[in-house]
């Protein structure tokens, strides 16, 4: 075996690889998904948040705690390190992969490859770490019952979407367990995972998404958030960013040389060739951008670049936290958290972003961050926006793409013999769980409401 550690000399079977599989079932049948909600040593809501806050600026936490009160998804969106102590305690059929770390149903979405063809896929990886791929999915399927809930559809529709999830999952794995190697590895990045996850009810909910993608470009942040600055001594078209409080405010010269000189060392963890192509730009201003929900509080910026002829390209620059799940796997200090998220996105997406890379940045010490593309023909499908007909279309959509990502680091071959392609009693264990964990959720965000209104804890609305 090489220095790299790959070994080309000796050959895996498949029936070596699905015996593999078969042998983690025994010791942890799939009835044993269908489990308690929660652990027992869980810590409560509040020590939860509280343990979440620290080191996060201090001034944006009760804009945090107004965003995760908004309704129990968003709670559920902003609580993955609580998910995940509940999860530790469950049954693991020891087969890791690396993971997102927080599948839940809104981070799946459309952006833009490198040739400019629009594709759908896990799009947040914030948590990746190599972990037990049940627990990406059941956090899929406990989101699709909580987003189903928050937009009206009645309990069986939810049911049937956390089933489906799980049973296209399963059926998926099947599928490219008998594909060739370099076939799978490649599947189903475009609009035809609507046909092959049997989802092609979201067909025009896809078109819909992927027309508005194609205009979410740099081109636009540039026409709604700056203004024009001309440079006549060097005939260079400049803008900077126009102040949107809270969510986009400047920042102090010190800040922006900071966050300058984090980019001038990113461009060292893009390949050689994408170098070449950011040197032919230049930074034209720096901005504070508060995102997400679970991410609020957290370092996060966008830096405006010019390039050829007017052109503009907006990064984004945010803080790379240790993994939420981290507490809960065996030991593995990553060397940059930045690094552990990019490495974790290449691992898993079918397409990454050219741009995407990490860096450190000197902000009152020194911060991990991570760097891509603000917008690069992003897009997304709302699931609590969704029929309650669509609902389970999504949630087979979403199933299948968890399948395909988890493929590239686990064989699909041993996850087949795990699973057996005919086997319904896991799709019922897994959406009787979700069920459980999303009226857990309810009473979370219940205590954390309660705690809000009786002055325990300060909220902010978004």
């Amino acid at each position: 075996m090489s220095d790299s550690g790959l070994d080309l000399r000796t050959y895996v079977s498949a029936e070596d690889a699905r015996e593999r599989g078969r042998a983690a079932r025994d010791r942890v049948p799939v009835s044993a998904r269908d489990r308690a909600a929660e652990s027992p040593d869980r810590p409560s809501v509040l020590e939860f948040v509280e343990a979440s806050n620290r080191g996060r600026i201090e001034r944006l936490i009760p804009l945090r705690i107004g965003r995760m009160t908004a309704s129990p998804f968003t709670f559920f969106r902003g609580a993955a390190g609580l998910m995940a102590a509940d999860l530790a305690a469950g049954p693991d059929s020891g087969l890791p992969a690396q993971i997102c770390g927080d599948a839940h149903a809104a981070n799946f979405g459309l952006y833009g490859t490198q040739r400019g063809e629009i594709v759908m896929d896990i799009n947040d990886f914030d948590e990746t770490v190599l972990g037990p791929w049940e627990w990406d999915l059941e956090r899929l399927a406990a989101s699709l019952v909580l987003a189903g809930r928050e937009g009206g559809a009645d309990e069986d529709d939810c049911v049937r979407a956390a089933r489906d999830a799980a049973r296209s999952y399963r059926r998926t794995v099947a599928e490219l367990a008998d594909m060739p190697f370099l076939q799978s590895w490649t599947a189903m990045h475009d609009e035809s995972i609507l046909t092959e996850a049997k989802a092609e009810d979201l067909l025009d909910d896809f078109k819909k998404a992927a027309k508005k993608a194609r205009k979410n470009t740099s081109a636009k942040v540039v026409a709604k958030w700056t203004e024009r600055l001309d440079d006549h001594e060097t005939d260079i078209s400049k803008h900077r960013f126009v102040s949107d409080p809270p969510i986009l405010t400047p920042v102090e010269e010190q800040v922006t040389e900071a966050v300058i000189d984090g980019l001038e060392r990113y461009a060292g963890t893009i390949r050689e060739s994408r170098r070449n192509l950011l040197a032919r730009f230049a930074v034209s201003d720096v901005a504070f951008r508060i995102v997400g929900t679970g991410s609020v509080g957290l370092h996060s910026y966008v830096a405006l670049l010019h390039g050829n002829d007017g052109e503009a390209l907006v990064l984004q620059v945010k803080q790379a936290n240790p993994s939420a799940l981290a507490p809960f796997l065996p030991p593995a200090a990553p060397r940059h958290e930045g690094e552990r998220i990019v490495v974790g996105a290449r691992s898993v997406q079918s397409e990454t972003d050219i741009l995407l890379g990490w860096t450190t940045i000197e902000l009152d010490g020194s911060i991990p961050f991570i760097v891509r593309q603000f917008r690069n023909l992003k897009g997304s499908i709302d699931p609590a926006e969704l029929s309650a007909d669509d609902l389970d279309d999504y949630g087979r959509l979403a199933g299948a793409l968890l399948a395909r990502a988890h493929s590239r680091s686990l064989d699909p071959r041993t996850l087949a013999g795990y699973l057996e392609a005919d086997d319904d009693k896991f799709d019922e264990a897994i959406a009787r769980y979700a069920v459980r964990y999303a009226d857990r959720t309810e009473a979370d965000h219940a205590e954390l409401v309660a705690a809000v209104e009786a002055g325990k804890i300060e909220a902010e609305p978004s």
